[in-house]
């Protein structure tokens, strides 16, 4: 059971988070800073600006939970974990949408991937978006700093389990760009079901590092807390007001928080951020837009062995050997994906009989998937965030041409890289499969149809629709990641990126909330 678990060992036992359970009466607090979110930008904010000294109140929508609930168990865990209960998509349903929803956002379940930004996205932003004051330079030590917390190192070869070995032994046939990726992981036991939670504490996710470092520095934390409005008042917000809700039934208890601070740090995430500053009537700038994906494409293949690629650390190789195709081309990178029976039998296509006889083959599939780079042509529009009449977020993907070349262009090359690695046959998902067994069968992709729901999709990198930059009709919030509009909002975490990133997000949120805690420190003060 969650609920009244102690969070720090090395600290003030009292200082724990608190659930909805506890909760029996109405609270009014007050701070220096209410953050909003409990995830890769939330919580490395609430820690620096408590250990600088700051009052902080954290509020979290998602329960508390710690390795004794992570079961491994993808019925318990999809549900308790992710947003949706797992089930968040676009409106049209033709994308998957993977995000976190308890106290350590997504970071509980993501697969502990870390770059820093690539220098070119750095630039990209200033030159196009007039983002200042974020350079290679400027954030290494905040990068520094976080990797070291965070225990960020690289994967070493004789690590790499089966299923992305496939991708490095590929790579190394063709003569293609590989690199072994960095985790924030001690002491891992690759039990390879980090998108579940860590049963060990092996993954250094925020609810047993940066939420640590927050509450024993004496911020206050609260789980089960729904955020449904932020007041505002001509170009301040005056309040913070949080419906609590039961940890087991996830309905509201008729128990109610209000927060009043001189700031106001957002840190919900790409589609929620918008969410609650339509629901607030907070609506400056291009609220919702340019919203970007890095949407995924898979490719799946029968090994002559048994990969078993639900074991091992699900990710530890990528290649970015398309990573920059040109102008006029959407540009993507590689990475691996385990075969997880529940998720894997979402996307193996086939009903009845045909489907069973796929997943009979489950522990001799190889998976692997494009990401694709979204945000760098200026037609992009990637998905927009609105609400719907009930006041849900309503997610849209515009997708183009581009997009879908690149698509095509992404299948034949995870197929050859599976093909180099010795695989018997490499299926894709489209709603008909295509099925290849050699080089010669390649142009088959060519012919398969595509469009939304003709091939599976998904993305668990979720960014933008509050972008910063220099313009206030272009931009929500400015560099420092202020609302251009609401002189004490902030907005820290991978919504404020003007683009994709062309890597996997996590550790460009923490390096950034990292790197703008001074400057809210500072206006805090």
């Amino acid at each position: 059971m969650s609920g009244l678990s102690i969070l720090s060992a090395r600290g003030d036992p009292a200082n724990r988070v608190v659930t909805g359970n506890e909760i029996d009466k109405d609270l009014d607090l007050v701070g220096d800073v209410c953050v909003i979110g409990s995830g890769a930008g939330g919580a490395v904010l609430a820690a620096e600006l408590a250990q600088a000294g700051r009052t902080v109140v954290m509020l979290e929508e998602g329960g508390h939970h710690t390795k004794r609930d992570f079961d491994m168990q993808e019925g318990n865990m999809i549900p308790l974990l992710y947003q949706d209960r797992g089930g968040r998509a676009t409106a049209d349903q033709s994308c998957l949408i993977l995000q976190g929803r308890c106290i350590g956002g997504t970071t509980v379940v993501n697969y502990t991937t870390c770059f820093r930004t690539p220098d070119a996205t750095l630039a990209h932003w200033k030159s196009r978006w007039g983002v200042e004051g974020l350079d290679p330079a400027v954030l290494a030590p905040a990068w520094e700093k976080v990797e070291a917390r965070l225990g960020i190192e690289a994967i070493r070869l004789e690590q790499v389990n089966k299923n992305n070995r496939v991708l490095w032994d590929g790579c190394e046939k063709l003569g293609w760009e590989k690199s072994l990726l960095s985790r924030n992981v001690r002491n891992c036991r690759h039990s390879g079901y980090c998108g579940m939670g860590c049963a060990f504490d092996a993954k250094q996710a925020m609810h047993v590092t940066y939420v640590l470092d927050a509450l024993e520095a004496g911020a206050k934390v609260y789980a089960n807390a729904r955020v449904d409005q932020i007041e505002r008042e001509g170009n301040r917000i005056t309040a913070v007001y949080a419906t609590i809700l039961d940890p087991r039934t996830d309905k509201p208890t008729g128990r109610t928080i209000r927060v009043k601070s001189k700031l106001t740090a957002l840190c919900g995430g790409a589609v929620n951020n918008p969410k609650l500053l339509f629901k607030s009537k907070i609506t400056d700038g291009p609220l919702g837009k340019k919203t970007w994906f890095h949407p995924l494409a898979i490719s799946v293949a029968e090994m002559p062995y048994r990969v078993e690629a639900f074991y091992g650390a699900p990710q530890s190789v990528a290649s970015h050997q398309f990573g920059n195709r040109g102008a006029g081309k959407m540009s993507y990178f590689i990475e691996c994906a385990p075969t997880h029976p529940t998720l894997t039998s979402i996307g193996a296509p086939g009903i009845g009989d045909e489907h069973r006889k796929r997943m009979e083959q489950l522990p001799f599939l190889s998976a692997m998937y494009a990401h694709f780079i979204d945000g760098f042509a200026d037609e992009e529009q990637g998905a927009t965030v609105t609400l719907t009449a009930a006041g849900n977020p309503k997610v849209v993907y515009h997708y183009t041409d581009a997009f879908w070349e690149a698509v095509t262009h992404a299948q034949k090359n995870l197929a050859r890289i599976q093909l180099a690695s010795g695989a018997k046959r490499v299926m894709t998902l489209h709603t008909d499969p295509v099925t290849i067994e050699s080089e010669a069968d390649l142009d088959r992709i060519d012919r398969a149809p595509l469009g939304p729901n003709k091939i599976l999709l998904a993305t668990a990198h979720l960014m933008g629709g509050c972008r910063m930059g220099a313009d206030p009709k272009e931009a929500v919030v400015r560099s420092d990641l202020r609302h251009h509009q609401v002189e004490n909002l902030y907005i820290v975490d991978g919504s404020v990126f003007p683009t994709g990133l062309g890597v996997n997000p996590s550790l460009t949120i923490y390096g950034l909330a990292t790197h703008a805690a001074k400057n809210i420190a500072a206006a805090a003060g």
